[in-house]
């Protein structure tokens, strides 16, 4: 197991160092970063002065090793719109608000697409089945910022009962959640359903039920508990979803974390702060899915005896 943990950690370091060079070299060629810092009053002195602050008279592997030096040092530059602001302190001010509606929007996902995964796998082939597939069929159509704007109309200028867009109550984290955990609602769905189908046709499950154990206990105890190992493989996937999906998200609802601040920072070409949202986020993904092998080693014994 320690070996299979070390592998995990050498790939996670791999991702991330490869992400930083993508990151790095599209800073380089979609504008000059120069241009953007300066103001138009700057002399050409000024603008050789900053270029050997950033080093950008140094050859290119040069300023790469000293890009990957600064941001393991957490110096990721300056905002160049939010009052020369240090960019990764903006996108941390920005990163609880993002995680807590992911969080939310996570916690609706699992409970109801795990409670309609198993209603549609008990049901199978009724009425209620087709129901069920037809919500996750639609939910992974239906685009989110349209899915947005419908619920502002309906629930909040229709109805009067939620706020439109912001932060700070319980009731503003409700439609962004249910927008942003829509898609993967239906997935959850679909992928417990299909896990408990198998569960419910395999041989110890029928050895229950030709021993007496209630129908109950057979469903929720033998079935389900095999059919959320996927679930739980596939959560890194949620939640990377999560974080991406945030971007429309937060925009439509003036939600204030980093998915709107990346917004923002792409319409204003903030380099700074968009290659430290994209680093920040990619860490993320990374940290989530060596959670989620963490979890499943510790799950399934299997995947250890495979190391």
């Amino acid at each position: 197991m320690l070996r299979q943990i070390t592998g995990r950690l050498i790939e996670a370091f791999a991702a991330l160092l490869l992400m930083s060079l993508v990151i790095f070299l599209l800073s380089r060629v979609t504008g000059d970063p120069v241009a953007l810092l300066l103001s138009d009053s700057a002399t050409e002195a000024d603008r050789q002065m900053l270029i050997e602050q950033l080093h950008l008279d140094q050859p290119m592997w040069r300023q790469y090793l000293s890009f990957v030096g600064n941001a393991l040092q957490g110096d990721f530059g300056q905002s160049v719109n939010a009052g020369r602001q240090d960019a990764l302190d903006l996108v941390m001010s920005r990163l609880p608000a993002s995680i807590s509606l992911a969080a939310v929007a996570l916690a609706f996902t699992l409970v109801v697409g795990i409670a309609m995964g198993v209603v549609a796998a008990v049901t199978r082939g009724s009425w209620i089945d087709v129901l069920v597939r037809v919500i996750a069929l639609l939910g992974q159509s239906v685009p989110s910022f349209w899915l947005g704007i419908v619920l502002i109309y309906i629930v909040s200028v229709k109805w009067g009962l939620l706020p439109t867009s912001g932060y700070g109550t319980w009731q503003h984290y409700i439609l962004p959640a249910l927008t942003l955990g829509t898609f993967t609602l239906a997935a959850v769905t679909r992928l417990v359903r299909a896990s408990m189908l198998d569960a419910l046709g395999s041989e110890y499950v029928k050895l229950a039920r030709v021993k007496g154990v209630s129908e109950a206990t057979v469903i929720f105890k033998h079935a389900l508990s095999n059919s959320l190992i996927p679930v739980v493989t596939f959560m890194g996937a949620f939640f990377a979803t999560m974080i991406t999906g945030a971007v429309v998200v937060e925009t439509v609802f003036a939600w204030p974390g980093i998915g709107r601040l990346a917004y923002e920072s792409i319409v204003s070409r903030d380099f700074p702060v968009i290659q430290t949202v994209v680093l920040v986020i990619t860490a993320m993904f990374i940290l989530a899915n060596f959670a989620v092998d963490m979890l499943y080693l510790a799950i399934d014994p299997r995947m250890r005896d495979a190391g």
